[in-house]
């Protein structure tokens, strides 16, 4: 079924994102907005435009009654859900779908399934992903909690079933600290997420966190658009990503993709997807995943020249993959920066009002972002403001064009962390890719120190 009009259930720079790409497929968009973000660009450009409530996010982009009744007012075909927000919330796919709505995205079961960590990590075992040596399932009591620590060897990590950014999970170094970090975990997860099961897994030392992008088409084909570095991380929050990895080889990226490809062509998977692993002394161990676009697409997009935006709608018009997977070429290195309104050093939110806008351009250079001169960024919702996403024909190549980049980059009026990314440029192990999931927190520590 062609989709003539998309509903566009998210805002700031996704919004615009798939703005665009519908626009240049010739679809019409419709924006949905809280009071705060009436002036967003992505707003100003979209065919139609609905206010769906005030700016706090449960009582407008969380606002499953509202987005739906914006779909019916606005006759719009389809919603896009982006990332963030309802984005892997499988009720709300399953309510657009009973409005006789197209979801652009997996199928609700695969949602649900992906979204529940012990779940996700038994499919993802029985479809043949490496596994983190742990628990079968969630944690039932402390005896057998201490049995299986003493099987996989401590350090172990208990973790959230329903979490993620780092909220209920707790390294655990020895068997007298168990019940009392379960405890706590469960009494985070219960907090953060309305639920207190939690797992165990085996703590690994200083991995990097490699991720497959991965496209289905729902009737079992599916293909791998290689890895992605997300390594350089502050608080389990990603900070720079990078593709290709700069420790990964062609050939384990060939089985590992593959892998990947014919695990979510046997679960019959559309659309967009990412697979998460670890990464450590040449073994991969799968953590969860994503079934949604992902922010650090662009790079993907970069070295493979494909819209993950436009396949995703594609998809869900129906219409078979794009390539096949011996199509699939890998040209290139391409970097993305994630630029947030916060101070650099202290990490504290800076929203306010934009006075100057400068995005930097020139030769693949993109930058993905919704700002504009005199607009106000409100304080209410994820402080990142705008991706600047750079390619070049090697690494090095990357991050020269990188450098030169941030220097034309300008957002006058608050904080932001590009001074963070200059630095980041200057220091050796970035530079030669040497970095792991632990460097960048302990090397803004000696910053401070110093």
């Amino acid at each position: 079924m062609k989709i003539e009009k998309l509903l566009i259930a998210n805002r700031g720079e996704i919004a615009l994102r798939i703005h665009r790409a519908a626009h240049e497929m010739g679809i019409r968009t419709v924006a949905v907005h809280s009071t705060a973000d009436a002036d967003a660009m992505h707003v100003r450009l979209a065919d139609e435009a609905i206010c769906i409530g005030p700016p706090p996010a449960g009582e407008s982009y969380l606002n499953i009654p509202n987005i739906i009744s914006a779909a019916e007012i606005s006759h719009a075909d389809a919603i896009h859900p982006g990332y963030g927000f309802l984005s892997e919330n499988a009720q709300f796919a399953e309510i657009v779908e009973s409005h006789n709505i197209i979801f652009v995205g997996p199928k609700p079961q695969h949602i649900r399934t992906m979204g529940d960590k012990v779940e996700a990590k038994r499919t993802a075992g029985k479809l043949g992903l490496p596994l983190v040596p742990g628990s079968d399932g969630a944690l039932t009591g402390i005896e057998s909690a201490k049995i299986i620590a003493e099987k996989i060897g401590y350090p172990v990590l208990i973790k959230a079933a329903s979490g993620g950014g780092g909220r209920g999970m707790k390294v655990v170094q020895s068997a007298d600290l168990l019940e009392t970090m379960i405890g706590q975990a469960k009494s985070e997860a219960k907090a953060a997420f309305g639920d207190d099961t939690v797992y165990m897994e085996k703590y690994l030392g200083n991995p990097r966190h490699i991720e497959f992008q991965i496209f289905g088409d729902g009737e079992g084909n599916a293909i791998h658009l290689g890895e992605r570095d997300c390594s350089l991380q502050r608080r389990h929050q990603k900070v720079l990503e990078e593709a290709p990895s700069p420790v990964i080889t062609h050939a384990q990226r060939e089985e590992m993709g593959m892998i990947c490809a014919k695990a979510m062509a046997e679960m019959g998977y559309r659309g967009a997807g990412t697979i998460e692993f670890l990464y450590e002394n040449g073994e991969f161990y799968f953590i969860e995943m994503n079934t949604r676009l992902q922010v650090e697409h662009p790079v993907t997009e970069a070295i493979t020249g494909l819209d993950l935006v436009r396949e995703q709608i594609r998809i869900a018009e129906g219409n078979p993959l794009t390539l096949r997977q011996q199509d699939v070429q890998f040209r290139g290195h391409a970097i993305e920066c994630r630029i947030n309104a916060e101070d650099p050093r202290t990490f504290a939110p800076s929203p306010g009002l934009v006075k100057q806008f400068h995005a930097p351009g020139g030769m693949h250079v993109r930058v993905d972002s919704g700002l504009y001169a005199g607009y106000k960024v409100p304080p209410y919702y994820d402080s990142m403001i705008a991706k600047l996403i750079v390619y070049g024909t090697t690494r090095q190549g990357a991050l020269r064009r990188l450098r030169r980049a941030l220097e034309e980059f300008v957002i006058d009026g608050m904080k932001t962390t590009i001074p963070l990314h200059q630095a980041l440029l200057d220091v050796p192990e970035f530079q030669s890719g040497d970095y792991t999931i632990k460097w960048l927190e302990e090397w803004l520590a000696k910053q401070d120190e110093g």
